[in-house]
């Protein structure tokens, strides 16, 4: 079993080891880029296509990019975007949105109801990961250049939170289909305009793609043609640094304005410094998920199994060992602050009530779970070294863990592949709301997480319920649906797929020099805000 070296050891092991690379051996920007935002961030993006994109890099982007008919301020209320004023029917199945006739794209063409209704019906027919946001529409009606009528299946109290996510980010359909880009129901298949994404963008948005490296740098320019406030910064750049104490040293020097994964004992070697840290309460969770429908299972995962496994991690010990203790504990996955996300029972740590599960299971002598996760640092929680902690954690009830983590494309290839026994993933709001998280989590048939977790193999953990209490929720009155997501979450958490670990706090470092620098539900980090 390998020995974990403690916090403060660990953070100078990596500073001796990384401060050679970081000071001496990379190149940063010449003077004509000394106004350019840099932000130093560990990269996951899988796509520029809005309708394909699912990072949270890539949420940055199509919010800055693209725009949505609506956003968020800081107080996560509604404010107006391209879409000027909007109306609602008393059922909550019909949403009226009148654009901003000032509205353009970044080559200077206006904004009109056919962009939205390509787009709209777009992300739902590529069939990403995000269309689950586009699901509810039934049919999109364009009377007119400047209205957009978006028809619901359902009632969706959600819907105009919903549509400020960066997946319904409105493309330029006349530029995009051009280029091979498809909204009817052949895209999934016909769709050829992925790569064209890559060094393309066809947004309203303040920014306009400039060049993509992959694991390398992702560069942003600012629009133009920009139709609102135009942002102040010329450039922005996000270089690819995986380490959050390369990414504080970076700061230091000068070579990033911004870290956006800074970890809580790294934010302490700050102290002092002329870098500003900002840490506040966020919505962000860190959580493993168990496959029992996993081709290497070795033994089976049942739900007295997936209890043990859940009792057996001491997590109060894992968040002061991953963030120093600047994060919560969090017992199901819905945000500590959203509709039904508050007065979970955060599982006890019982190691001898996990042994006694796994006797009863006939496994009391102990089996092996593989564990494959992305080799990310995310939220300032370095996945190896959490996984670490857990398979020690593990072994203490007879469970050996083997550890294999991977490049983010690879770990999606095995999860949505022959799926994996025990991995560790992170997830962040698209917007303000709950049934988001019921879509992903709630192991409803054929949702993200059902197929993730093999569903198809080992139907017995697909829920019936939770698809239930989220078209309740979302007919409800306010308080009567508080009631409902809370019982979703409990029905998610009994569950033991999902099993969040942390909900960190959000640690933005930044040079003294920039401002406006905040968090955000459905933005992440709304550049346009920022200046230098």
């Amino acid at each position: 079993m390998k020995r974990l070296l403690p916090s403060k050891s660990r953070l100078a092991f990596l500073s001796l080891a990384l401060s050679a690379t970081i000071l001496g051996g990379a190149t940063y920007p010449a003077l004509a880029e000394e106004r350019a935002l840099v932000i130093a961030r560990d990269m996951d993006v899988n796509s520029l296509d809005p309708a394909r994109a699912w990072c949270d890099t890539c949420q940055i982007y199509n919010t800055s990019v693209y725009e949505q008919l609506v956003t968020l301020d800081k107080d996560n209320k509604v404010q107006p975007l391209i879409a000027s004023s909007w109306e609602i029917n008393k059922e909550q199945t019909q949403l009226t949105f009148k654009l901003d006739p000032a509205a353009k794209f970044s080559d200077g063409t206006p904004v009109e109801a056919k962009d939205v209704k390509w787009s709209f019906e777009r992300l739902k027919n590529i069939k990403g990961n995000g269309a689950f946001i586009a699901d509810p529409i039934s049919s999109i009606d364009i009377p007119d250049a400047q209205t957009v009528i978006v028809n619901l299946s359902a009632p969706n109290s959600e819907f105009l939170n919903q549509a400020a996510a960066g997946f319904l980010g409105i493309i330029n359909s006349d530029v995009a289909a051009a280029n091979g880009a498809l909204s009817d129901a052949t895209a999934v298949d016909k769709d050829t305009s992925e790569n064209w994404f890559l060094s393309n963008s066809a947004g309203s948005g303040p920014f306009v793609l400039e060049s993509y490296e992959p694991n390398s740098e992702l560069r942003l320019k600012r629009n133009d043609n920009y139709w609102r406030k135009a942002p102040t910064i010329p450039q922005v750049v996000f270089r690819q640094v995986k380490d959050a104490v390369a990414q504080a040293q970076m700061l230091q020097s000068g070579a990033a304005d911004i870290a956006m994964q800074i970890d809580a004992e790294t934010a302490k070697t700050l102290e002092g410094s002329n870098v500003v840290v900002d840490k506040v309460p966020s919505y962000n969770f860190v959580y493993i998920a168990l496959s029992p429908g996993a081709k290497a299972n070795t033994v089976k995962l049942t739900p007295e199994v997936r209890e043990a496994i859940s009792i057996a991690i001491d997590r109060t010990s894992l968040i002061d060992f991953t963030v120093g203790g600047a994060g919560r504990a969090i017992a199901t996955p819905i945000p500590l602050g959203f509709p039904g996300g508050d007065n979970h029972e955060i599982p006890a740590y019982n190691p001898d009530r996990a042994k006694e599960l796994l006797a009863a299971a006939g496994i009391g002598d102990g089996f092996t779970l593989k564990s494959i996760y992305p080799d990310m640092n995310v939220y300032g929680v370095d996945f190896s070294l959490m996984m670490q902690k857990i398979q020690q954690d593990l072994a203490k009830v007879g469970i050996t863990v083997e550890l294999s983590p991977v490049p983010f494309a690879n770990w999606r290839e095995a999860a949505n592949g022959d799926h994996i026994p025990l991995t560790a993933v992170f997830f962040a709001p698209d917007f303000f709301g709950t049934s988001q998280y019921v879509d992903v989590f709630g192991l409803s048939e054929g949702s993200v997480w059902a197929k993730r977790a093999g569903g198809a193999t080992d139907p017995s953990i697909i829920s019936t319920e939770t698809g239930k209490l989220r078209e309740q929720a979302l007919a409800a009155p306010a308080e009567e649906a508080e009631k409902l997501w809370f019982e979703a979450g409990e029905q998610m958490a009994k569950a033991r797929i999902i099993i969040p670990m942390v909900s960190p706090d959000l640690i933005l470092a930044h040079s003294p020099t920039v401002k406006g620098v905040r968090y955000s539900a459905c933005c992440n980090l709304p550049l346009a805000e920022i200046t230098n």
